[in-house]
C-alpha cells in the first residue's frame, strides 16, 4: 500500500505572528518555519503503518515555494521515503491545493492520503474534504485513531461530545486530529539519510492545473485588546454591570 503525505510549510507555532502594517498580512520575513502541526501527525501515522507492515511506501508532498524543500527533509527524515514538491511562487488557496494533490494521486495511485485536518496558519480546514470530492473517494476527517484492515480503514473521529468510528473503503483520504499520536524526536542520523532521498520538484503546469487565486484577502487585522478587569464590591453590583454594560444577562 502507498501512503501520500501532503505537508505544509508554516510559521512555527512558537511564533507570535505580527501584522505588517499595511494590514495586507502576517509579517514572515525572518520568521522560523516549520511543518504544520497536525501534518507532522500525519506522517508519524503513515511512518507507524509502514513499520506495522501495513504501508511500503510514503510519499510526502508540499506546495508552495522552494524553501518547502526543508518541510519535505523534514517529512523524510520522520520516515517518508521520497518527497515531491510542486514548486509555485502565487498564493496557494485551499481548492488549488486540492486540485493538485489530486493530479498527484492521479498519477502515484495511492492506496490512502493522510493529511492534517487544517493548516495553523490560514485555520481553513477544507483541503482534506476538497481533496475526497475531487477524487471521488470517502473520507474520515478529525482522526483519533486509524486501523487498516482487509482494504478498509477503520477510523476513530472526534465529533462535537464524543468519539465516532467509521469503516470506509480503500482507497481513501484521513484528516488527522492531536490525539491520533505523538511524533516522534527527529534524530540527527535521520536527518542526513532524508538528504539522500529522492525529491522531485514540479510545477503547477506540468500537472495542467491552474492555480489563480479565487479569494482575494481585503485586510488582516490583529484581534482587539481585552479591556482590564474591574473588582465588584458585591454581587448586585455584578449583576447589575453584566446586566447594563456587559448585556449578557
Amino acid at each position: 500500500m502507498k501512503i501520500l503525505v501532503p505537508v505544509k510549510r508554516v510559521v512555527d507555532f512558537n511564533v507570535k505572528v505580527r501584522v505588517k502594517s499595511d494590514n495586507t498580512g502576517v509579517d514572515v520575513a525572518n520568521v522560523k518555519m516549520s511543518m504544520n502541526p497536525f501534518d507532522e501527525i500525519a506522517v508519524e501515522e503513515a511512518t507507524r503503518l509502514k513499520e506495522a507492515g501495513k504501508a511500503t511506501e510514503i510519499v510526502a508532498v508540499s506546495c508552495g515555494v522552494a524553501q518547502c524543500q526543508e518541510t519535505l527533509r523534514t517529512a523524510m527524515a520522520i520516515g517518508a521515503d521520497r518527497g515531491i514538491l510542486v514548486e509555485a511562487d502565487a498564493e496557494l488557496q485551499p481548492l488549488a491545493v486540492a486540485k493538485l494533490l489530486k493530479a498527484l494521486a492521479d498519477k502515484e495511485q495511492p492506496q490512502l492520503i493522510i493529511l492534517g485536518k487544517q493548516a495553523i496558519d490560514d485555520d481553513c480546514n477544507q483541503t482534506g474534504q476538497m481533496l475526497a470530492a475531487l477524487l471521488g473517494w470517502p473520507q474520515a476527517t478529525f482522526a483519533s485513531k486509524v486501523v487498516i484492515e482487509d482494504g478498509k480503514a477503520v477510523v476513530t473521529r472526534e465529533v462535537d461530545g464524543g468519539l465516532e468510528t467509521v469503516s470506509i473503503a480503500l482507497p481513501a483520504v484521513v484528516t488527522t486530529d492531536l490525539r491520533l499520536n505523538e511524533p516522534r524526536y527527529v534524530t540527527l542520523p535521520n536527518i542526513m539519510k532524508a538528504k539522500k532521498k529522492q525529491l522531485d520538484v514540479v510545477r503547477p503546469a506540468d500537472l495542467g492545473v491552474d492555480v489563480t487565486p479565487r479569494l482575494k484577502t481585503v485586510k488582516v487585522v490583529e484581534p482587539a485588546k481585552r479591556s482590564a478587569g474591574v473588582i465588584v464590591p458585591d454581587v448586585p453590583t455584578l449583576v447589575a454591570k453584566l446586566k447594563n454594560e456587559a448585556k449578557v444577562i
